[in-house]
């Protein structure tokens, strides 16, 4: 028989101290566990021991243990991961390992959550679209060119991503009208690509993924598995593009004197409630700059500052009359075609109230 030795990580028989949330939809707590590690084991391989030893009614969803499926995607002392990926040898011998379920999805059973909203939004994501004069089988591109999307073609849909991003992990009423990371890099990765026909990508990312909402924190970054630079390679690059679109001074004056910008007053979104988008002039609404809602209320909260609780504008059609003609007032608008997030006229500094995260004295009153 081996020698049983010390309870120290990587040697045989060691026993280490878990704490692993039991529970369902209806409510849970974290329990405490004992469990045997052995050299070169994951916290996989220990809940795998856990469920054949003291808990075979323990449910954790896996498949390939070996990093390439995404499945296992757990929070391990407060920090998302794969559990087949993360190494006993990386926490003390003393050191309690906490294991959590993906806090931004709802919880179906312990360490399993629901992450159908992923797959929501990949329905949502436009297709590829290839150029109908080229046959599959003939189309070329340059290598440059696949380089530079085949990072992002390394996802393993893990989400790990997703659930450590703070707009929808901290704020549920921001999911109807955020994509995610995930997205993101799709979205980069089809405006990238030169055989993509739709030239509205940017557009889309901006009017109906939410790209406006992520402040770049990098967070979704940190905690990629396949090291895909997310922020950087993804995110910062469609958010310069956006504003290419929408600030720079020649490209306004073109949007003023023909359309006034390109799809996300069109064709890209839709109503709220998924009717055909109308202008201002079949409303007799005013012409609104906060985000282009053509809703009074919206431009006063607009003006008074964007918060978390307000609605998102949706951009629609450009206001124009019967004939299909541009009024002579949008050439002579007093104020930028594309406005602040903040209003025009705001003064600095904002106060906390008005921002648009978790400032630490948002609850202090003034």
């Amino acid at each position: 028989m081996g020698e049983q030795n010390s309870p120290t990580t990587g040697t045989p028989g060691g026993k280490r101290q878990f704490r692993i949330w039991r529970g369902d939809a209806g409510g849970g707590e974290l329990t405490d566990y004992q469990v045997e590690v052995n050299e070169g084991e994951v916290v996989l391989d220990v809940i795998h021991r856990l469920q054949a030893t003291d808990a075979p009614d323990l449910a954790c969803r896996w498949n390939c243990k070996a990093g390439k499926c995404g499945s296992c995607s757990m929070e391990i002392n407060g920090k998302p991961r794969l559990g087949c990926m993360t190494r006993m040898s990386t926490f003390g011998d003393d050191e309690t390992v906490t294991v959590t379920p993906l806090r931004t999805f709802p919880i179906i059973r312990d360490l399993v959550t629901d992450v159908s909203f992923n797959y929501d939004k990949a329905r949502e994501t436009p297709a590829f679209a290839p150029p109908a004069d080229v046959a599959p089988g003939d189309y070329r591109m340059q290598q440059v060119d696949v380089e530079r999307s085949q990072e992002f073609r390394k996802c393993i849909e893990c989400f790990l991503c997703q659930t450590v991003c703070h707009v929808i992990r901290d704020h549920e009423e921001n999911k109807h009208a955020f994509a995610g990371p995930r997205y993101f890099i799709r979205a980069a990765e089809l405006d990238m690509h030169p055989l993509d026909t739709r030239g509205d990508r940017k557009e889309y990312a901006q009017a109906e993924q939410g790209l406006g909402f992520c402040n770049i924190t990098k967070c979704c970054t940190e905690v990629c598995p396949e090291h895909i630079k997310i922020t950087d390679n993804a995110i910062i690059p469609m958010k310069e593009r956006v504003v290419d679109r929408r600030y720079d001074p020649l490209v306004w004056l073109g949007n003023k004197i023909f359309r006034r910008g390109q799809v996300p007053q069109t064709s890209v979104t839709s109503s709220p409630h998924g009717g055909a988008v109308h202008s201002s002039a079949e409303h007799g609404g005013v012409h609104s700059h906060a985000g282009g809602s053509h809703d009074p209320q919206a431009e006063a909260q607009a003006q008074q500052g964007v918060n978390w609780h307000r609605e998102v504008p949706r951009p629609t059609a450009p206001p124009v009359d019967d004939n299909g003609k541009l009024p002579l007032t949008e050439l002579t608008f007093d104020r930028a075609a594309a406005p602040s997030p903040f209003g025009d006229d705001v003064t600095f500094p904002i106060p906390p109230e008005h921002l648009n995260f978790a400032h630490p004295k948002q609850d202090e009153q003034y």
